[in-house]
């Protein structure tokens, strides 16, 4: 991409548009206001005017550039565009509310990593890799946190339900797939430096 974006597409009859950069003040606006991320498919909502998902692209990468140095950033996540606190931020912004980001067990953690890294997967398969029974209760706080959901059933005896994670669960985790994620064998490592 050279940095430049290409003008707004007029519409027939009509020169009432706003230019690129009002455009982008738009996007600003509705992105900072938004308690989730916006989708290309909601922002071209945002016109009145057909816009070529290009050019809302084009525009969305200007953004990002424009809050390059500032202490929010424009991210492209799971479910679209968001704007968020850049984590070196975030330790003075927790001054401001006292309140701690809910703390989950080792079982629910162990529980979420195994669906993460084996979806689709029964409770069943929690169970064999975990050693010990999975409580009802750990399957709906991760549901309620909106991070796993029930995707279908296996073809087996007793059709078991099958868990796998969501969009959100990538949103929350500032991901776009869960390629993303580093591999088993680099938490690993990463967990062997930290116990040495």
């Amino acid at each position: 991409m050279s940095g430049q974006v290409e003008a707004l597409p007029q519409s027939k009859g009509t020169n009432t548009l706003p230019d690129a950069a009002q455009f982008r003040r738009i996007l600003e606006a509705a992105l900072l206001t938004s308690t989730e991320p916006l989708s290309l498919v909601e922002l071209k909502k945002l016109s009145d005017f057909p816009l070529e998902s290009r050019f809302i692209e084009q525009n969305l990468e200007q953004l990002a550039q424009e809050y390059a140095e500032k202490g929010v950033e424009l991210n492209r996540v799971a479910n679209g565009w968001r704007f968020r606190v850049r984590p070196e931020m975030q330790p003075y912004l927790d001054r401001l509310s006292p309140q701690k980001p809910p703390r989950y067990s080792r079982a629910v953690m162990e529980t979420l990593a195994i669906i993460v890294y084996r979806q689709p997967v029964t409770r069943g398969d929690i169970e064999e890799i975990r050693g010990v029974a999975v409580s009802s209760q750990i399957l709906k706080t991760l549901e309620m946190r909106g991070w796993i959901e029930i995707i279908g059933t296996r073809d087996v005896p007793g059709k078991p339900a099958l868990y796998a994670t969501t969009k959100k669960f990538l949103d929350d985790l500032n991901l776009r797939s869960l390629q993303e994620l580093p591999s088993l064998e680099e938490i690993s490592v990463l967990l062997e430096q930290d116990e040495a």
